[in-house]
């Protein structure tokens, strides 16, 4: 049993309190008095928020998901050392042999109880089912849905959430049975129109991938998939390293889309100096804080979330348990994780502490510190 004392945050809102976190890791009580959000920022004591659920981690630490071999145990270190609790093993456009070369790895990487690494939670597969007109920073191995290959790759390792494009030739159909064989479908890496986006939703479509990013823009007489979101979206990812996405429209996208939800899009360029570091099949440099391909196009980040907390907080101007939402709640709800992403009785033990600038002092998966 581990007792967390400070000010927690519930979906009710803080108490000064505490925490407990039962032997089988799992929240077994929160107590205490209900405090102010302005009481915490100027309190002393810790601020105990829900870990983070990052949807979209290529990296970090300089490995590569597609690297194989222990990459994604490294990814998973490094990243919980930066409060992400639970993530999604995000594999790039590439190849069906190197596909199946990273899903064996990870189906080989095997996790003592109790290790200081985020839990993976499955893959988010972005691409190969994209447009190669939009690829953005993903080699051009783009091709339409195959069911046979998608299954197979889900029987080494469970595929939770599918990136395509629906104007691709046989995508739009395929939307369909993959939402009825339980796979979350975003769209993203498209040049779809707005008339295509809002068929794709009915067809099952749920969320966008990196909303701006690599997909049509929004035009008043064009809305593009952006419009799309704008005007239908409950959930799209947003990857707010204040790069990627200008703040201004960082709050139109929290205006617009309820459970809008924050990614790092992360490379291995994550949590390292600057560099040469492996995408897939690209190199990719990291320089003055992004990280790019040869010819400057964006390729991925080098995010971590507790940065991207911090920045819905000191630079969008979030309150505390708003940003909380964005960088855990909503992402876990989406993919109906609904035991993660929040400190309710019942729930894992994934705990983020940090001091009044918002930097980390501990962090919990399952109900043991990281730094154990």
């Amino acid at each position: 049993m581990t007792v967390l004392t400070g000010n927690v945050l519930t979906p009710q809102g803080f108490v000064d309190g505490e925490i407990t976190f039962g032997s089988d890791g799992r929240i077994s009580q929160i107590s205490g008095n209900p405090v102010e959000e302005v009481s915490v920022r100027n309190s002393h004591k810790p601020c105990i928020i829900p870990g983070f659920v990052d949807l979209h981690v290529h990296g970090g630490g300089g490995r590569d998901i597609m690297e194989g071999g222990d990459a994604l145990r490294q990814v998973t270190h490094v990243h919980a050392q930066h409060g992400t609790t639970s993530l999604l093993a995000t594999t790039m456009t590439a190849p069906e042999q190197d596909l199946q070369f990273a899903f064996a790895a990870m189906k080989a990487t095997q996790f003592e109880a109790g290790a200081p690494c985020a839990r993976v939670l499955g893959v988010h597969l972005e691409g190969p089912y994209i447009n190669h007109g939009k690829l953005g920073a993903q080699p051009d191995f783009a091709r339409t849905v195959r069911e046979k290959e998608l299954l197979q790759l889900h029987e080494r390792f469970p595929i939770r959430l599918i990136t395509l494009a629906p104007e691709v030739p046989g995508n739009m159909e395929a939307i369909d049975a993959l939402c009825r064989a339980g796979f979350r479908v975003q769209i993203g890496h498209t040049l779809g129109t707005y008339e295509q986006g809002v068929l794709a939703l009915e067809h099952g479509a749920s969320g966008f991938t990196h909303l701006f990013n690599a997909m049509t823009g929004l035009h008043h007489r064009a809305p593009g998939m952006v419009g799309v979101a704008l005007a239908h979206a409950q959930y799209a990812e947003i990857i707010p390293d204040l790069t990627h996405v200008h703040p201004g429209a960082i709050r139109v996208a929290l205006r617009s889309i309820p459970g809008l939800f924050c990614v790092t899009d992360s490379t291995a360029a994550a949590g390292m100096p600057d560099g040469s570091y492996l995408l897939g099949r690209h190199t990719v440099t990291k320089c003055l804080g992004g990280v790019r391909l040869a010819d400057g196009t964006l390729a991925g980040s080098t995010l971590t979330m507790d940065q991207a907390f911090r920045n819905l907080v000191l630079e969008i101007g979030l309150t505390i348990a708003e940003a909380s939402q964005r960088v855990s709640t909503h992402a876990a709800d989406y993919l109906g994780a609904t035991d993660r992403g929040r400190l309710v009785v019942g729930a894992w033990g994934d705990a983020v502490l940090m001091d009044q600038k918002f930097k980390l002092k501990n962090v919990y998966v399952e109900g043991k510190s990281i730094d154990h």
